[in-house]
């Protein structure tokens, strides 16, 4: 099983739709005995929260946010956590809004302390 997001900061490798996370939003994890939870801000969006459990390599959970147009929106999403070969950690993810229509697919990869 890949490692442990506990303390890691990772960040979208592309922007989404305007007004949703992109490659300026910072997703800080925690994870504790199969519990995950994050904090995220940047781009469109001021703050945002998801909670959810890790099973093995998957991960579930809900996340709501406030953009900057002062709305909210809140959602599902299952990942998939991937080591990638230089030791950092991808999550492959399928995503659904729950608070408006729309779907998608995302990758967010870990940040190293140079890529800022």
């Amino acid at each position: 099983m890949p490692s442990s997001l506990d303390g890691l900061v990772l960040a979208p490798v592309a922007d989404q739709a305007p007004g949703q996370v992109g490659t300026r939003t910072r997703f800080t994890y925690h994870e504790r005995e199969g519990v995950v939870w994050a904090d995220y801000a940047g781009g469109d969006v001021v703050r945002g929260h998801l909670v959810g459990t890790r099973e093995g390599n998957r991960l579930d959970f809900r996340y709501v946010q406030l953009k900057r147009d002062g709305s909210t929106s809140s959602g599902h999403c299952v990942s998939t956590v991937v080591e990638l070969p230089d030791g950092r950690l991808r999550l492959e993810e399928t995503w659904a809004w729950e608070s408006q229509a729309g779907t998608g697919t995302s990758v967010v990869e870990q940040v190293t302390e140079h890529d800022g």
